[in-house]
């Protein structure tokens, strides 16, 4: 099966570099070193024996922000080898890296690509964020001695049902994993069943996420130059916005200022073009600096087309519409709403984050509307509610109440490492 696997990647080899090549039009970071795509890396080997992280998108890297802070607190010499899969992901990449560290693209899964990184690196070990597990490089790992863990790691009914198709593949692969840290008891049952040896619940990370006090603190600025209720509709996908914009069209004058920020930079644009076709008024984020242009908060819509500051989102809303959960995508990451003292309302998908989900909700901190129409009535509601002050510190608590996981899985990553190889 691995054997199968591989050709047909091969084989696909040229329409994946075209769809990169493609996928650059919008965002130029897709068409930087594709040579790295395929295992060839330019200059000099580093020194081996680096701890091999990698994040495919922007939401895992962010994720591995306290880990890598707790690797760098638990060992001060520690240099980290990032990948990632996106360009979103290798920008966000780029705050995480000390002047030792480097930062390349994890290779397309064939065995010579694969083989070709972990020649040329040498990593001590490899750390594979949430849901990434490769079989090409898992068997390569292995046959380099690299111990390879996934951390962080969750495992949806529907995911683990989509993965039984394909066992006789992805069941190996994760036999090849030297240990692997689940985010929940369910995450780590189903991972198990999935062929997983070594199973460990650690918690979820993204609950040690400290969010940026400068952002923060420019958020709640925003915020108290407004003089009216913030709708945050945060991270939206590709579906979403239509129906949202038009609810939010049909809503009462005066209504609240509505802040969208899509979850993908290519669809800043289309979101804007929506929302001017509802007969909204419309600032983009990009327009200014630090504070709005004065007669911005006279606006409809703000459109967030910015990167890395949703903290500053999160922190000039009274409440937080969560995005990838009124479509079946399974929602997004309600945490870092939470640490930012910003209540949730979602929809009815959040099977990518089922266990947060139910806590937040059994803490208050979050509820729960069909859909997108009934969203917008309940964030509407929550944010004009006397009582808003008691969901922002129930927020507060649930975040800090799930603390502790970089701790514990950075002592993991580092007790599996490897003695450096030689030169």
């Amino acid at each position: 099966m691995l054997a199968a696997y591989a050709t047909v990647l091969r084989l696909a080899t040229p329409l994946y570099l075209l769809r990169l090549w493609r996928r650059g039009a919008a965002e130029a970071g897709y068409r930087f070193r594709l040579t790295e795509r395929l295992g060839f890396y330019p200059g000099r080997p580093p020194l081996p024996g680096a701890v091999w992280l990698h994040a495919v998108s922007l939401g895992e890297t962010r994720a591995a922000l306290p880990l890598v802070e707790a690797l760098r607190k638990a060992d001060p010499e520690i240099r980290l080898l990032l990948t990632h899969g996106t360009a979103t992901g290798r920008t966000a990449g780029r705050k995480l890296m000390h002047e030792v560290d480097g930062q390349v693209w994890m290779p397309y899964d064939t065995p010579g690509a694969a083989r070709r990184f972990l020649r040329h690196f040498r990593p001590s070990v490899g750390v594979l964020m949430e849901t990434e597990l490769w079989p090409a490089m898992m068997r390569e790992a292995q046959a380099h001695g690299v111990p390879v863990l996934l951390v962080n790691a969750r495992l949806s009914e529907r995911s683990a049902a989509k993965g039984q198709r394909l066992a006789s593949l992805l069941h190996p692969a994760a036999a090849r994993l030297s240990m692997v840290l689940a985010q929940t008891v369910d995450d780590a049952r189903r991972l198990r069943e999935a062929g997983a040896p070594r199973v460990m619940v650690s918690g979820n990370l993204k609950f040690d996420m400290t969010p940026p006090p400068q952002l923060t603190a420019r958020g709640l600025e925003w915020r108290q130059g407004l003089h009216r209720p913030v709708v945050l509709a945060a991270s939206t996908r590709e579906g979403e916005e239509g129906p949202l914009l038009a609810a939010w069209a049909a809503l009462p004058v005066p209504r609240p200022l509505l802040l969208l920020v899509p979850r993908h930079p290519q669809r800043f644009d289309e979101a804007a073009t929506l929302a001017r076709m509802q007969g909204l008024t419309l600032h983009c984020r990009s327009e200014w600096d630090d504070l709005p242009p004065d007669d911005a908060g006279l606006a409809d819509v703000w459109l967030g087309d910015s990167m890395g500051e949703m903290p500053l989102y999160y922190a000039c809303a009274d409440v937080a519409l969560l995005g990838g959960s009124f479509a079946p995508l399974g929602g997004q990451n309600l945490i870092e709403a939470a640490a930012c003292g910003c209540p949730v309302v979602m929809g009815p998908h959040t099977f990518n984050f089922a266990q947060a989900s139910k806590q937040a909700l059994v803490a208050r901190a979050a509820v729960r509307v069909e859909d997108i129409r009934a969203g917008v009535q309940a964030a509407v509601s929550l944010a004009g509610d006397p009582d808003r002050n008691a969901w922002v510190q129930r927020a507060l608590g649930f975040a800090q109440a799930h603390r502790g996981a970089a701790t514990l899985i950075a002592q993991q990553v580092l007790r599996h490492a490897s003695p450096a190889p030689p030169p």
